[in-house]
C-alpha cells in the first residue's frame, strides 16, 4: 500500500482551534467483515488491532468524569469488538447519546442477527454506510452481495421503529463518491435517496450524509496507484471554501484509537497526526482533561481540505447547504 502522510503533512491550510468539546469519536478496531474500496480505515477482515476491555474501561472513566454528551463509536465495524455491547449498555445507563457507525451487513452477520434489537432497545442513533441506492455500484464498491444484505438489514430496522415518523429510533444513511470526485449537493441526492429507497423497497430513513472521500489510506492507495492522487489534491484545494472552518467537526469532536490515544479527528488518527502542533507527543486517554483542549491549535495537514471543498464534509455530512458561491 502507497503511503500518503508524505504527501499531506506539509500544509498551507489554514490555522484553526477547538472549541468545546461536544462529541468523543471512539475506534473500536480495525477488524471489519468488509473491505470497502473507499475505506479511509484500511479496515478488514484480517485486522486483528481491537480495543481492549481496560481500554474501553479508561474511554468510559473519562466520558463520564468529562460529562461528554455524546460518543461517537466506529471502527471498521465497530460492532465485532467483543466488548461492544457492554459498552454502550454503560453509557446508556449513564444518559450519554451514543451513534453506532454500521455498515448494515454486520447486522446480517451470524452472532450478530440479534444485534439491531440491541441497539433499539438501547435508543442507539445509527449512522449507516449505503454508498449508492442502486445495486450495480454498492456491489462496486463494497464487494457483491453487499447490497442485497444492506437493504435487508435497512428493513429489519425499519420494523423496529428506526427512521420512522414520530420514532425516537435515528436512523441515517451515508454516501459515499464512486471515485475522485465530490459529492454532489446533499439536499438533492437525499430527495433521490428518499424517493428510490421508499418506493423500490418501502425503506425510510431520517438524513442522508454526504461524505468526501479522504486521500489517505484505502482510498488514497488506489489514488496514487491510478496517478490521480494530484488531481484529486488539485480538485480539493480548488474547491475549498473559507466559511466550512467555522463547522469543521475537529473543532468539537475528539478521535480515540484502539489503544486509546487521542488525536483531532480519525483522519488523523489514521495519518499518526498526534493531537495538537506538529512534533508533540502522542497524548493517552488518561492523561487528558478537557480544559486543556479548549482553544487549543489543531494539527491541519493537506487532506483537510476534504473537508472543506465544496458543501464541506463531516462525520455529521455536508456543512453547507449548497454547494454554489
Amino acid at each position: 500500500m502507497h503511503s500518503t502522510l508524505t504527501r499531506l503533512g506539509i500544509t498551507d491550510f489554514p490555522r484553526i482551534f477547538r472549541g468545546r468539546l461536544k462529541t468523543l469519536q471512539i475506534n473500536l478496531g480495525y477488524l471489519c467483515n468488509q473491505s470497502c474500496v473507499h475505506c479511509h480505515v484500511n479496515a478488514g477482515p484480517k485486522r486483528t488491532e481491537i480495543m481492549d476491555r481496560s481500554t474501553i474501561e479508561e474511554v468510559i472513566q473519562f466520558t463520564l468524569r468529562e460529562r461528554i454528551a455524546s460518543v461517537d463509536l466506529t471502527g471498521g465495524a465497530p460492532e465485532m469488538n467483543p466488548h461492544f455491547r457492554d459498552l454502550v449498555e454503560t453509557l446508556h445507563e449513564r444518559g450519554i447519546h451514543i451513534i453506532d457507525r454500521c455498515n448494515l451487513t454486520v447486522l446480517e452477520q451470524d452472532g450478530y442477527t440479534d444485534l439491531a434489537e440491541f441497539l433499539a432497545v438501547k435508543r442507539v442513533e445509527i449512522t449507516a454506510s449505503l454508498p449508492c441506492y442502486l445495486e450495480e455500484n454498492v456491489d462496486r464498491q463494497r464487494g457483491k452481495g453487499v447490497f442485497g444484505s444492506s437493504l435487508k438489514a435497512l428493513k429489519k430496522l425499519n420494523r423496529l421503529g428506526y427512521g420512522q415518523p414520530g420514532s425516537e429510533l435515528i436512523l441515517n444513511l451515508v454516501y459515499n463518491p464512486q471515485g475522485a470526485v465530490l459529492p454532489p449537493p446533499q439536499e438533492q441526492l437525499q430527495l433521490a435517496y428518499r424517493r428510490h429507497l421508499k418506493n423500490a423497497f418501502g425503506i425510510v430513513f431520517n438524513h442522508l450524509y454526504t461524505l468526501t472521500n479522504m486521500p489517505i489510506q484505502r482510498f488514497g492507495s488506489l489514488l496514487i496507484s491510478r496517478g490521480e492522487f494530484e488531481p484529486y489534491m488539485n480538485l480539493l484545494r480548488e474547491s475549498y471554501r473559507k466559511e466550512n472552518l467555522a463547522s469543521v467537526m475537529c473543532r468539537t469532536t475528539l478521535s480515540v484509537d484502539w489503544q486509546g490515544y487521542v488525536y483531532d479527528c480519525d483522519f488523523n488518527q489514521m495519518l499518526q497526526m498526534s493531537l495538537g502542533t506538529p512534533g508533540q507527543s502522542k497524548v493517552h486517554i488518561r492523561d487528558l482533561t478537557v480544559s486543556n483542549l479548549e482553544n487549543s491549535a489543531i494539527h491541519v495537514g493537506d487532506h483537510c481540505y476534504g473537508c472543506t471543498a465544496g458543501q464541506g464534509s463531516s462525520c455529521g455530512g455536508a456543512l453547507a447547504q449548497s454547494a454554489a458561491g
